[in-house]
């Protein structure tokens, strides 16, 4: 395979086709290739084949994850957060980066880590899906993005649709580590969705923008928007439940200690008897009595139970 390129695409007058060399169909109308930025001939290959805006390919080989875009004598180029993938877990909670760039001709793409989404572009590729022009690439590559954080939504969603029902259902509780796993998957969602809808913003208002990916920008803001709609919506269910728990871990609480109040209520007055007898002084009652100790405990009984009645017949 060509130094750098993990896969590409081409279309020519028979549909799209993957490739699986950077040069392979050069005279087609539009090419797309994937690209390794971590393999220095990716470098070496992109200073010597296409010529890009400095902006743009300082752009395309940055290391900086955060979400961004350019727009410069025609070309787009974009950075977009993802989630990473393992050779041998297909997701994973670390978010990469996925670097665009198109040009009239040609969309390049590349990646430092390995981008869960970008093996399911190939797939729809290959599956059949027909890349005409940049347009069509750009759509795809977003859209599958979108896809992506759209699944991660609704697991999230079902999470805490399940920890509502166990605890609704005066189940076990869900366990405070839980949501808080729960609550740093929100949040992590909360930027990349946020974030991907900023710049997919900026990208729309920008006045250089090509007319021809126009549609596409609004068309993912307006997905972007309601699935950052989800995400919210979801927060404002785990903190109402948090709210809950911590009212339930409150009223237990209240009431271990109204148990403990009681009981240290009902147990001062029989100290205080007992306290009472058990000085060494002089003409003690019932000292000298057979029946003393009886009579002390019935003290005892009666202040603890003259105590309680109190405390019944209080409002």
């Amino acid at each position: 395979m060509q130094p750098g390129l993990i896969w590409g695409c081409a279309r020519s007058g028979e549909g799209t086709a993957l490739i699986d060399e950077c040069e392979a169909c050069a005279d087609a109308s539009f090419r797309w290739l994937h690209l390794n930025l971590a393999d220095d001939r990716t470098q070496r290959w992109l200073d010597r084949s296409i010529k890009l805006p400095e902006p743009i390919h300082e752009l395309m080989l940055a290391r900086e994850t955060h979400q961004q875009v350019i727009v410069e004598d025609g070309v787009v180029g974009l950075v977009l957060q993802d989630f990473e993938r393992e050779f041998d877990v297909a997701q994973t909670s670390q978010i990469g980066a996925l670097h665009i760039v198109i040009t009239p001709d040609v969309m390049l793409t590349g990646r430092y880590h390995p981008i869960h989404s970008a093996d399911i572009m190939r797939q729809r590729i290959a599956a059949g899906f027909d890349v005409c022009d940049g347009a069509d690439a750009l759509g795809l590559a977003i859209g599958t993005m979108v896809d992506g954080l759209s699944e991660h939504v609704h697991a999230l969603s079902a999470d805490i649709q399940t920890a509502e029902d166990e605890f609704l259902n005066e189940r076990m509780s869900p366990a405070t580590r839980d949501l808080i796993a729960v609550r740093r998957r929100g949040a992590r969602l909360h930027r990349l969705v946020a974030g991907m809808r900023a710049t997919l913003v900026r990208l729309e208002r920008d006045p250089d923008l090509p007319p021809l990916f126009a549609p596409v920008a609004e068309r993912h803001v307006q997905r972007l928007h309601a699935l950052d709609t989800d995400v919210a919506s979801t927060q404002a269910q785990l903190r109402q439940l948090r709210d809950e728990l911590d009212l339930q871990a409150a009223q237990k609480t209240n009431q271990n200690l109204y148990f403990l109040s009681v009981i240290s209520a009902l147990l001062l007055p029989a100290t205080l008897v007992t306290g009472f007898f058990g000085m060494n002084t002089g003409g003690l009652p019932f000292a000298h009595t057979e029946a003393g100790t009886f009579v002390a405990a019935m003290a005892a009984v009666a202040s603890s139970a003259a105590t309680w009645l109190l405390l019944r017949r209080r409002p």
